[in-house]
C-alpha cells in the first residue's frame, strides 16, 4: 500500500497537469470532492479549486494527506481500489515496467533505444521518468478504461513502448481517447506504420519513436540508465 501512495503522490507531483491528476485519481477511487475534503477536513470548495487549477499546486504536506484520504476511505469501502493496484495485479499486456531515478531527456532516451524520430517536430525538453513495456496484441484483448491507467506506473511522464506492432493504429488511437498522456510512444520493429499514427502523435504533440531492437535488449539498455552504469 505504501508503493501505491508512492506512486499517486508523485504522479501529482511530476505532472504537467496536476488538477486533472487529483481528478483523475479520485474518479479511480470512485469518490465525490465532498468525500475526500471530509476526509482531509477542509471545504469542498478547497478540492474543486485544486481540480481546476484555481489553486497553485498543493504542497506535499496537503497531497500526502490527500493520497492518505483516497486510501483510507477505499479501505473502509472495502479496499477494491487499492486490491486492483497490488503488484499481483498488474496487467497481462505489462511485459516490463520501470522508474527512472531521475528525469531523462527524450533525446537520450531515443539514442539510448537506437530510435528514429517519426515526429521530429514534437521532441520536447520534456523529461522521461520512466517506461512501460506493453504487448499491443494483449492490450487491445484486454484493457478496459480503467484498467489502462496502470501502464503509467508512478508518473505519466514515461515511455510507452509497444511490441507487437502492425501498423500503429490502436495504441495510438487509445492514447488520443485518454485524457493522459504519455512523454513518448516506442515501437518496437513495427510492420509498417500507418500514416494516422504519426498525425495522431502530431496531434497529441507526442514524439512517435520506431527502434528496431529486441525487448531483451531494449530493457537492458534502459535498465543500465535505471541503475546509472
Amino acid at each position: 500500500m505504501n508503493e501505491l501512495r508512492e506512486r499517486i503522490a508523485g504522479e501529482i507531483t511530476l505532472s504537467d497537469n496536476p488538477g486533472m491528476t487529483i481528478r483523475k485519481w479520485r474518479e479511480e477511487f470512485d469518490l465525490s470532492q465532498q468525500q475526500v475534503a471530509a476526509a482531509m477536513t477542509v471545504s469542498h470548495s478547497v478540492i474543486s479549486d485544486y481540480e481546476s487549477g484555481r489553486r497553485r499546486t498543493p504542497g506535499a504536506g496537503v497531497i500526502k494527506k490527500m493520497v492518505d484520504s483516497f486510501i483510507s476511505l477505499d479501505t473502509a469501502n472495502g479496499s477494491k481500489t487499492v486490491s486492483k493496484y497490488s503488484p499481483a495485479q498488474r496487467e497481462e499486456c505489462v511485459i516490463a515496467m520501470e522508474e527512472f531515478p531521475h528525469g531523462v531527456d527524450a533525446n537520450d532516451i531515443i539514442e539510448m533505444i537506437s530510435g528514429t524520430n517519426l515526429n521530429p517536430d514534437r521532441v520536447t525538453e520534456r523529461k522521461v521518468y520512466g517506461y512501460t513495456l506493453i504487448d499491443s496484441l494483449k492490450a487491445i484483448l484486454s484493457l478496459n478504461s480503467s484498467d489502462y491507467l496502470k501502464i503509467y506506473g508512478w508518473s505519466t511522464e514515461r515511455a510507452l513502448i509497444f511490441t507487437n506492432v502492425h501498423y500503429g493504429r490502436s495504441p495510438m488511437v487509445a492514447i488520443r481517447a485518454h485524457p493522459l498522456k504519455p512523454a513518448m510512444v516506442v515501437y518496437l520493429r513495427p510492420d509498417k506504420i500507418d500514416p494516422l499514427a504519426v498525425k495522431l502523435s502530431r496531434l497529441e504533440g507526442i514524439p512517435l519513436v520506431s527502434t528496431d531492437m529486441g525487448e531483451e535488449e531494449l530493457i537492458e539498455r534502459l535498465r543500465m540508465n535505471k541503475d546509472g552504469v
